[in-house]
């Protein structure tokens, strides 16, 4: 017996030691594959990247994986708790692999064999940090062992906090949010220390199953789900007995982030400004990065620029009649469930769809579009309302105008048409909408520094995601001809420089260019104030021609206009296409005096550490960072920024600019409680319409026009469409603000001249104006006038229309002709 169990004893030891070399050998085997666990030192998530507006608010986040890193000191010991309970009790004490919780583990998979259920995990939460960071997914022994390896491994090398501080954001959460920070923001629209313990419970219920738990697909999983973390809390001792009864009481509560754009109304910068960020780093920094972006952007400024670009557009489409309902749908059953799959355009919240129920010759009776929830259901709320006829007189033209088309709102509409609608402000009233068909964009920039603070493409960034600020090439007619007159007010001309307005003639390759005035007709000889109030093509032409082309296009290149402008005389009447953004920063080189700037959306930009890696601001101080005061001066900040036109210049046209809103095309169209500068601008056939303008503070310019090019029709003008526009944002956006004038440069003269002549004025003579003159220059002595070589007028006729000329030949002065 001794010798049998000796050779058995034998035996066993002999297998054991092979299954022990075998098992030596396979982890040997396994421990040549492991990654390296050192990797968590330096670990650094895809982290979503926030843009904010100029004065702070969260403006729009892009995210591959919406996350927020947050170190473990900055996580409240309620959330680790609710964590801790859910997955992993005694995460504190175990040193890796909880052992206890594998043998029960085991043992409940041995009782549930045969019985179809789920295997029950004990996956520590340092085994999830291996196996999320290291390791796949996969469901084999061989990823089970390396999980433990590592785990033990990644004890010895960190703390229990940083492994915490690991998993709680690294963990997906369901509906694209990643780790505890986001995943509060998506579902909570919370900060982590603002979160309840239901909420806490049942954001640590997710990670075992998102999808499992979804808010609304499967609400009472989810409620189950987290009663049974409130309880595991309580049963750890975080949470009493009363206060987790209470939590099991509360409603899940969940009201999911919209994601994109956060701050109404900036949707169209939000988006240029990522479209810029990629074109600079890459995809992967904007999508991975972390980066935070502190943007330009004036919020009550931008709303404002939205109104009025939007008012301008409805007003002009009203005008051209209704287009029709958006579709029809049946009415015979639950309308709202019908009207509540169609999408309405989500950045114009003023709007509602609505469905015709009835109508008759008083009005149209509608039901209005029911609220959803966050998994796009319909809800119950049926609400309906009323449009009276009076509310809808502007739909009885056709599209083409025809005031005839329709007399009453039976004409207009019949149950099920969809349409949209406005609510009045007396309950149940609402006024007929439909979105324009015409669009435009307009900016505004500070002309000191070139900082975009507002941009609007379009009616809607829903209706069309289409930048018409800085995407769309347009012609910008006539608000093109300041640049021409600066060019000449640098070059030798003087505001009160007489140009002939006649007919003009051009001959090349066999074909003629005859230009024309808008409107037709001429005045004969001008200054050069009256053709930018006026707005005289024919002056603007002999003008650039008299110059030459290739100074104009110079300047048009200086100004950024255009990259590379044909240097042909057509181009001197806006021909070329340019773009919103690049108008307006011309004219803030202007308003500021000639310095040339940088439109910028974009102020700062500082990656996911903090550090600034780009800063719009490029001017210096040198002396700012001095130790201490030695009674040195005051520290200035170095404008290094290039001066593309002189300062007396900018003034002269300035001057001659603020000429264009009190007697010019814009008389009586911007009405500002200060001074005001700008330009009109309408192209061939009335196609586009435009208006750029400034304050010594605030530089805007918008268009008015088709995406593809057709006529505005009758009046279709900048002084009548854009104009009213700019002077209702302007209006809106300085609202409060100290009027500022706009300063004369040292060393300039002011001196009356006649309007007419350009030649100096006698006190009391009538028609006079105040001139600003450069050093050396001033008012003629005797009556020229440019371009009359040109001239395919007879000279009888420019005598006839204008008096002063007759006097001057009379009198023996040379040069009329």
């Amino acid at each position: 017996m001794i010798r049998l169990i000796g050779y058995f004893f034998g035996a066993g030891a002999f297998l054991v030691l092979i299954a022990a070399a075998a098992a030596a050998l396979y982890l040997g085997n396994l421990n040549k594959d492991l990654p390296d666990y050192e990797v968590l030192a330096s670990y650094a998530p895809p982290v979503t990247t926030r843009v904010h507006a100029g004065n702070g608010e969260l403006m729009a986040e892009y995210a591959r994986e919406r996350r927020l890193y947050l170190p473990i000191q900055a996580i409240p010991d309620r959330v680790k708790a609710a964590f801790i309970s859910a997955e992993d009790k005694n995460f504190y004490q175990h040193p890796g692999v909880d052992l206890m919780g594998l043998g029960r583990a085991i043992l409940v998979n041995v009782q549930n064999m045969g019985s179809g259920r789920r295997p029950v995990g004990a996956s520590t939460i340092t085994q999830q940090v291996a196996k999320n960071f290291l390791l796949s997914a996969d469901q084999t022994i061989d990823r089970k062992i390396k999980e433990a390896i590592l785990s033990f491994r990644i004890e010895q090398a960190y703390s229990k906090d940083r492994i915490l501080e690991l998993y709680l954001n690294e963990i997906f959460f369901g509906l694209n949010s990643y780790g505890i920070a986001g995943a509060a923001l998506t579902y909570f629209d919370k900060s982590v220390t603002e979160l309840t313990i239901a909420e806490t419970a049942y954001l640590a219920a997710l990670p075992k199953g998102p999808s499992n738990y979804h808010p609304f697909r499967h609400e009472a999983a989810a409620l189950e789900r987290r009663n049974w973390v409130i309880d595991r809390m309580v049963e750890n001792g975080y949470v009493t007995r009363a206060d987790g009864d209470e939590a099991k009481t509360q409603p899940l509560g969940v009201s999911v982030r919209r994601g994109g754009s956060h701050l109404f109304a900036s949707d169209y910068f939000a988006e240029e400004v990522r479209r810029q960020i990629i074109q600079r780093y890459g995809d992967n920094a904007l999508y991975e990065g972390g980066l935070s972006v502190r943007t330009s952007l004036d919020p009550k400024i931008q709303v404002e620029a939205r109104r009025a670009l939007q008012d301008g557009l409805v007003n002009y489409d009203e005008r051209r009649g209704f287009h029709g309902p958006l579709k029809s749908i049946e009415i015979g059953g639950d309308w709202g469930v019908a009207l509540g799959k169609l999408d309405a355009l989500s950045d114009v919240p003023e709007w509602k769809l609505a469905v015709v129920l009835a109508v008759d010759e008083k009005g149209a009776e509608i039901g209005v579009q029911p609220s959803k929830d966050g998994a796009g259901k319909v809800g119950p709320d049926r609400v309906t309302g009323r449009i009276s006829a009076k509310n809808m007189q502007w739909a009885y033209r056709s599209s083409e105008g025809n005031r005839r088309t329709a007399r009453s709102p039976e004409g207009v509409v019949g149950p099920g048409d969809v349409i949209y609608v406005e609510p009045l402000e007396s309950d149940g009233d609402y006024r007929l909408r439909q979105p324009p068909k015409v669009q435009g964009g307009l900016v505004a920039m500070d002309p000191q520094t070139g900082r975009v603070l507002a941009m609007v493409g379009g009616f809607s960034y829903g209706q069309s995601e289409f930048n018409r600020a800085t995407q769309a090439m347009r012609q910008p007619g006539s608000s093109f001809k300041p640049f021409i007159y600066a060019a000449a007010l640098d070059n030798g001309y003087t505001p009160a420089s007489v140009i002939l307005d006649a007919p003009f003639e051009l001959v090349t390759g066999g074909q003629v260019w005859r230009p024309e005035n808008y409107g037709g007709g001429s005045a004969g000889p001008s200054t050069l104030r009256l053709g930018i109030e006026k707005s005289r093509n024919l002056m603007t032409v002999r003008l650039a021609n008299d110059m030459g082309m290739n100074l104009v296009a110079e300047y048009a290149e200086r100004f950024g206009i255009y990259d590379k402008m044909l240097p042909v005389l057509a181009m001197s009447l806006g021909s070329g296409e340019t773009t919103v953004m690049r108008m307006v920063s011309a004219y803030s080189v202007i308003a500021n005096g000639g310095k040339q700037i940088k439109p910028s959306l974009i102020d700062r930009i500082q990656d996911r550490y903090g550090k600034t890696i780009f800063r719009h601001e490029e001017r210096t101080c040198e002396t700012c960072n001095a130790p201490d005061w030695q009674e040195q001066d005051e520290p200035t900040l170095t404008d290094n920024r290039e001066q593309v036109l002189d300062p007396m210049t900018a003034y002269q046209i300035t001057s001659m600019m603020e000429g264009v809103v009190q007697r010019g095309t814009a008389a009586g169209k911007v009405t500002l409680d200060r001074p005001v500068a700008g330009k009109t601008g309408t192209t061939n056939d009335e196609k586009d319409a435009w208006f750029v303008g400034y304050t010594p503070d605030l530089v805007a310019g918008l268009y008015l026009g088709f995406d593809n090019p057709a006529p505005l029709g009758r009046g279709g003008t900048g002084g009548s469409l854009a104009a009213p526009v700019f002077n209702e944002f302007m209006q809106a956006a300085l609202a409060g603000t100290r009027p500022t004038k706009f300063v004369s440069p040292e060393g300039m003269s002011l001196v009356p001249v006649n309007r007419k002549t350009g030649m100096a004025a006698a006190e009391g003579d009538p028609d006079t104006i105040i001139e600003a003159f450069k050093p050396g220059t001033g008012p003629a002595d005797t009556f020229s006038v440019i371009g009359g070589a040109d001239a395919y007028v007879p000279p009888e006729e420019i005598l006839r229309t204008s008096p002063q000329a007759n006097q001057a030949v009379t009198s023996g002065s040379n040069g009329l002709f």
